[in-house]
């Protein structure tokens, strides 16, 4: 993926093809997934290891061979090991067609009256490791369409567009001939309100990271207290408001080293660290190895 915001809405695809596919390992600058939300839905398939996934306030320890579907505009990040998985990023929009009778089924799933179902197991752990909500076989076939829009879109071949299209209508038509949907609940009315308090401190960190913030301008923009309010952000993302400011530093950091050439210290300034060691430090805790190797090691040179 390109450098991932927490309120992303940038371009997917073409404007008359708003798809795209990303295939990540732990070389890519944003292996670990910053939360972020956007509007459109996305797909993620794990192809190998395991990756720690947190969807709004519901956490999966994804495995090899597992699929998860987000609704759009759910909260989501995650942590991989020694993974690598790929993401599908589309527009409802682009199903809809003028007087199609297609159109109610898929209104019903973009107002969220419909919450797709998210967690999709391998065959090979099987369906017993979630309640399940529909016959094994019709889970398993659901799993196969959607094994093949991933294949489809990574091969390209010509035509792929059209077999596209069929597919996406074709996992939506299996996704609710077999109920493998929610209804809006009131329990989700009032998740919502919580995933949205903490969207608005994440909006404030990805706006401001170049500069200091306090604890008290984090917790303001939730509406908190600062005591109350380090023990929400810490229920929601398991990790105290710092220590999730200076990873997220660190992700822009990442990508700036790649993208860029300006110096490491001149980069650790723009990313919020006032001192170049403290800098170092904090990359080496999240991403393994210093500045200066992460840069070696992914330079396209």
């Amino acid at each position: 993926m390109q450098s991932l915001g927490y309120n992303e809405s940038k371009q997917r695809g073409t404007f008359d093809f708003p798809i795209e596919f990303y295939h990540i390992d732990k070389n890519h600058p944003q292996y670990i997934m910053s939360y972020h939300w956007h509007v459109e839905y996305e797909i993620i398939r794990i192809l190998e290891g395991s990756f720690y996934v947190s969807l709004d306030e519901r956490e999966y320890q994804a495995q090899k061979g597992d699929i998860l579907i987000l609704n759009s505009g759910t909260l989501h990040g995650g942590t991989p090991k020694d993974c690598i998985y790929q993401c599908i990023v589309f527009d409802m929009n682009m199903l809809l067609k003028k007087e199609n009778v297609c159109n109610v089924y898929i209104k019903d799933i973009m107002s969220h009256k419909h919450m797709i179902r998210e967690y999709y197991p391998s065959c090979c752990r099987g369906a017993a490791s979630i309640p399940s909500e529909g016959p094994a076989p019709k889970e398993e076939a659901l799993r196969q369409q959607l094994d093949c829009l991933f294949d489809t879109l990574n091969e390209r071949a010509p035509g792929y567009e059209l077999i596209i299209q069929g597919l996406l209508y074709l996992i939506l038509g299996s996704i609710t001939i077999n109920h493998f949907y929610t209804r809006d609940s009131l329990d989700t009315q009032r998740n919502h309100k919580r995933i949205h308090l903490l969207k608005q401190v994440l909006e404030l960190m990805e706006e401001s990271y170049q500069s200091i913030l306090t604890l008290e301008q984090l917790s303001k923009a939730a509406g908190m207290s600062p005591k109350y309010f380090c023990r929400f952000f810490h229920e929601m993302t398991h990790k105290s408001p710092f220590e999730y400011l200076n990873n997220y530093r660190v992700e822009r950091a990442g990508y700036q080293l790649l993208a860029t050439e300006d110096s490491i210290t001149e980069i650790a300034y723009a990313c919020g660290f006032n001192d170049l060691s403290y800098f170092i430090k904090m990359f080496k805790r999240y991403k393994g190895i210093t500045p200066a190797k992460y840069r070696k090691l992914n330079s396209s040179g």
